[in-house]
């Protein structure tokens, strides 16, 4: 069972919310029970703090104990301050109403917080992948879930480049999940490509996560929320799957752009919330379907400085190549992570790799903090964001030049239903 209240014109609100929360919680008694809430980091928009306030008026009296685990995936750590941005309360709340709560950060890089809970066997994995891939991946995630007697999932719902649509169990895959199965599922996102993968739901990444979430028996709910622009378009209680599959249905009529025509020159704003290429670079994703062959795509974000501050050291080892690049020659990256490897090339775009020559489709550009010499060093372009100015590329859509701003959530569709294809 679901319960939900959505509307895809304008917002519902706060009291509808309200009001699902707490018909949720007349049915699912939490007395007594010791209560873990994942949620997303700050990269992610919608007011995830809000619902949790309203989660929190009801759990908070009865439950035992109610603590947050932010699903950072490979993300990096948040700080108290910023999980108390995220959860929209201010440091005197925390100290007060929400002192009994603690903050976790998933710590992906300590190999001793994990346990495997299952293994998926090479035939499902061919069968998944559709014939793409043939071998065992381990599922592992962090083992503080099992402190606890139950858990409920917050967040958004987006489209997303690697599932299809983000949210539901992808906040323990990758949120809180072991390298094998993250590299694993990312690497073959990457294989089917952006353009396919990106807005549809039962993608062959969106399986593995489910296969994966299959070996979890542990109790676990849903709070799904579907938000343009900070406002709440829809909440989906529940069952996890049910919910989640809900939610992509709604999001799917909000956050999807349809265009005439695509585009030789697109300059995507990059939000704030974005603070490296490795989260930015969801502007070149989400763009990609409506950038005319041969174009540019432009990512324009001046606050950023950094390539990655996780991966960034496999990144300046391979730099940003199209998929084939890496298929004809996958020996020579078998020390690089795949999920590294899928970063490269959903950022730098489909293309090919013929006779040792490499074809981008598109042309990906950043205009960021980060220098000329190292944006060639990565094999991107580089223009400096100084001599950008907005209003230069405003109102020219007619010229084939579109700008973008808070690029990042929202995918840009062709109206005709067509997708780049590899030249």
């Amino acid at each position: 069972m679901v319960l939900e209240r959505q509307a895809k014109d304008r917002c519902i609100t706060d009291e509808q919310a309200r009001q699902a929360i707490a018909e949720f919680f007349a049915q699912n008694d939490c007395s007594g029970k010791r209560i873990l809430l994942l949620i997303p980091d700050n990269t992610r928009s919608g007011p995830v703090g809000e619902i949790f306030k309203i989660m929190y008026d009801h759990l908070g009296p009865k439950a035992k104990a109610v603590d947050c685990l932010v699903a950072l995936g490979t993300h990096q750590p948040m700080n108290e301050e910023q999980t108390c941005s995220r959860l929209a309360i201010t440091l005197d709340e925390r100290r007060g109403k929400y002192a009994s709560v603690k903050f976790f950060n998933h710590e992906w890089d300590k190999p001793e917080i994990f346990t495997s809970i299952g293994r998926i066997s090479a035939d499902e994995i061919e069968q998944i992948s559709g014939g793409l891939f043939r071998e065992e991946v381990d599922v592992a995630i962090n083992k503080l879930i099992f402190d606890y007697d139950e858990f409920f999932i917050l967040g958004p719902v987006f489209p997303h480049e690697v599932v299809g649509f983000s949210g539901g169990h992808k906040y323990i895959f990758p949120g809180i999940a072991g390298d094998e199965i993250i590299n694993f599922f990312h690497w073959l996102g990457a294989v089917v490509t952006n353009p396919v993968i990106n807005g549809n739901k039962w993608t062959p990444t969106r399986k593995v996560v489910e296969k994966a979430a299959s070996f979890l028996k542990m109790p676990h709910q849903l709070f799904a929320i579907v938000a343009l622009e900070n406002e709440l378009k829809g909440i989906f209680i529940g069952d996890c799957a049910e919910a989640w599959e809900k939610a992509a249905d709604l999001s799917r009529n909000v956050h999807i752009a349809y265009k005439d025509k695509s585009y030789k020159t697109i300059l995507g704003i990059a939000p704030k919330m974005y603070d490296d290429i490795w989260t930015a670079a969801k502007a070149m994703y989400k763009l990609e379907p409506i950038a005319a062959d041969a174009g540019t795509l432009i990512i324009y974000a001046p606050h950023i400085t950094e390539i990655s501050y996780t991966h960034g050291k496999y990144l300046d080892k391979i730099g940003y190549h199209t998929r084939d690049y890496f298929l004809k020659r996958m020996d020579k990256f078998a020390d690089i992570p795949r999920a590294s490897l899928a970063h490269s090339t959903h950022l730098k775009g489909i293309g090919t790799y013929i006779d040792g020559v490499e074809k981008p489709r598109i042309n990906v550009v950043l205009a960021t903090g980060i220098s000329r010499q190292r944006c060639e060093k990565v094999n991107l372009g580089y223009m400096d964001p100084a001599d950008i100015h907005i209003a230069d590329y405003e109102n020219r859509e007619d010229e084939g030049i579109l700008v973008v701003h808070d690029a990042g959530e929202v995918l840009h569709r062709l109206a005709d239903g067509s997708i780049p294809t590899i030249p």
